[in-house]
């Protein structure tokens, strides 16, 4: 079932389905298909269908957000797994405001030296843009400002870290 929440999670970041199909690695009519079980599975309509997308139902919104939740966990629990394994290792997404990029290198380096098996991507973003893809699941940490924004569902640390707290 995860990887018909992760189409479903593509479908509503790209808007169309053979985008979407693209970006998962699937064909459309596997990806179709995959949305179409996710609606049975649950007895509802999850997207708008016409001659093209036309966005997510209501049912489809709220079955949005726990997929984005469920996948975001999956990959956490297959990180910590392969951590015990292996020791530290994984992939961390990192969106900042650009007058924060300069900073990046002070979390990043000594975390490295510590986990050498970590990689990072570090994006350059509005203080929107990050909360909204902190909100989203798309990147593990960003740097923001606070003091105007809502933050929604993200924990402010000391240092202006925010972090998602998938709840």
């Amino acid at each position: 079932m995860n990887d018909k929440l992760e189409f479903l999670i593509a479908l509503a970041r790209e808007q169309h389905f053979g985008r979407a199909a693209k970006a998962c690695g699937v064909t459309q009519p596997t990806l179709s298909a995959g949305i179409k079980q996710l609606e049975d599975s649950f007895g509802v309509l999850l997207v708008h269908r016409g001659a093209r997308y036309l966005g997510l139902t209501v049912e489809g919104e709220h079955v949005l957000e726990w997929a984005r939740r469920i996948v975001a966990d999956t990959r956490a629990m297959r990180e910590d797994i392969r951590g015990l394994r292996m020791g530290l290792v994984g992939h961390l997404r990192i969106a900042a405001i650009p007058t924060a990029l300069a900073m990046v290198p002070a979390l990043t380096t000594p975390y490295r030296e510590q986990h050498p098996g970590v990689r990072f991507t570090v994006l350059s973003a509005t203080s929107s843009s990050v909360l909204e893809q902190l909100e989203n699941f798309e990147v593990d940490a960003g740097l923001t400002y606070l003091g105007s924004e809502p933050i929604g569902r993200v924990r402010a640390g000391t240092r202006c870290i925010a972090s998602a707290t998938g709840s």
